[in-house]
């Protein structure tokens, strides 16, 4: 069998069951189809999408320009080694670094893992001359689930089971420049964090810390990374959260939202320090191949060609707006944080209930640390889709109330 067309969402299941290794918690439902905010199952159930492909999708579901970008050049040229030139990745690389603060240049590959594996690795080298390697993280922040990735994660649960995790990294406290101060020490080459704490709760730092963050790295000769791999690409009204604050970092990384939902991933650095990359020093066999640079290449331009950097801050003003709202008659909710189009409702309660309320209503959401639901939503979401989503949400919420 080698295709599910004619398989029900029954079917496809029990044998995902079979033949999945179950390192996942998945939902009984089996998409099929997708277009811009809206899925639908293999029995043609529609679902609206506040989570499209878990913060992938900020162009929505096979979106229009990536879809073409993608049919025209699978059929011209699908892989090549980084042996040779591409002109996709070379336009992308040059788009990439006119969009920073930095005139950065670039590194891709697959995924945010391998985008933050990159950025350590490149900070070491960095450092090495002087005998430094180690990198300040901090607490609540989540960097992949590749070893040096999971370790630079300060989060002990996703440590458990596979310890020992690997040496050079101190852990800080997010929003508390003092605790950073006091885990910097001779041997410390950078302090990596990012700049909204997508899983742990999206968590928006106090004013000035970023900007203190910059000063502690260059009162100490240390470099400053970014993760950005949530926050990137116009998911904040900006095309990286950092510039909101005007604070320019040595390393950004990126994935998720960087193809418009094709898996890719990539660094951007400043050009002193990404000259440590040398030959021989780091690799990535399906990194920034044709595909998904035009993929991204597609992505940039549907951001700019329809607004949606704008777009991004009139999301999170609504759904800040609509929440706000429903806090004044829905205890559980505690606090609403939003920048752009990057949601968090703190309750009081777990939040697994309220995702599943809002699946058996036609609405997919998330929660992240138990408590908070987390909406990354398509920048093409209409104001229609988004007051019907929070309808639903209201909805679910308020029939939860003690």
């Amino acid at each position: 069998m080698t295709t599910t067309d004619s398989l029900s969402s029954e079917q496809i299941i029990s044998l995902a069951q079979k033949h999945l290794i179950g390192n996942y918690t998945r939902y009984p439902v089996a998409l099929v189809r997708g277009e811009n905010s809206w899925v639908w199952d293999a029995e043609g159930t529609r679902y609206l999408d506040f989570f499209p492909g878990w913060g992938c999708g900020l162009l929505g579901h096979c979106p229009p320009r990536v879809v073409q970008a993608v049919q025209e050049q699978v059929a011209q040229l699908i892989h090549v080694p980084n042996t040779w030139y591409t002109e996709a990745q070379a336009v992308l690389a040059q788009a990439l670094g006119e969009r920073t603060d930095f005139g950065g240049m670039s590194f891709f590959c697959n995924s945010g893992t391998e985008a933050n594996e990159a950025a350590i690795k490149l900070a070491r080298l960095n450092g090495k001359p002087k005998g430094k390697y180690k990198i300040v993280t901090l607490t609540g922040g989540f960097h992949g689930r590749t070893m040096g990735a999971l370790t630079a994660t300060a989060q002990p649960k996703y440590h458990a089971g596979v310890e020992p995790m690997l040496p050079g990294f101190n852990y800080a406290s997010f929003g508390d420049l003092d605790s950073i101060a006091k885990a910097i020490d001779g041997e410390t080459c950078a302090v990596m964090l990012e700049p909204i704490q997508g899983e742990g709760g999206v968590n928006v730092p106090p004013a000035g810390f970023l900007e203190g963050v910059r000063a502690l790295c260059d009162q100490h000769g240390l470099l400053l990374i970014l993760d950005e791999v949530q926050t990137g690409m116009g998911r904040t009204g900006k095309w990286f959260a950092h510039q909101h604050w005007g604070v320019q970092p040595d390393i950004v990384t990126l994935a998720k939202a960087l193809a418009g939902g094709v898996a890719m991933g990539g660094l951007v650095a400043k050009p002193e320090v990404a000259e440590k990359l040398k030959p021989g020093t780091h690799a990535a066999t399906f990194g920034g191949n044709p595909i998904a640079a035009r993929a991204a290449l597609a992505t940039i331009e549907t951001i700019e060609n329809e607004g949606l950097l704008e777009r991004a801050v009139q999301i999170g003003e609504r759904f800040r707006g609509r929440f706000t709202v429903l806090r004044e008659k829905c205890p559980l909710i505690t606090d609403v944080r939003a920048m752009g189009a990057m949601i968090g409702i703190e309750l009081n309660v777990e939040g697994a209930p309220v995702v599943q309320g809002c699946l058996e209503k036609g609405l997919l959401i998330n929660c992240t640390h138990q408590t908070v639901l987390r909406l990354l939503p398509s920048l093409t979401l209409t104001d229609e889709q988004l007051d019907d989503g929070c309808d639903i949400m209201a909805d679910v919420l308020l029939a939860l109330r003690p």
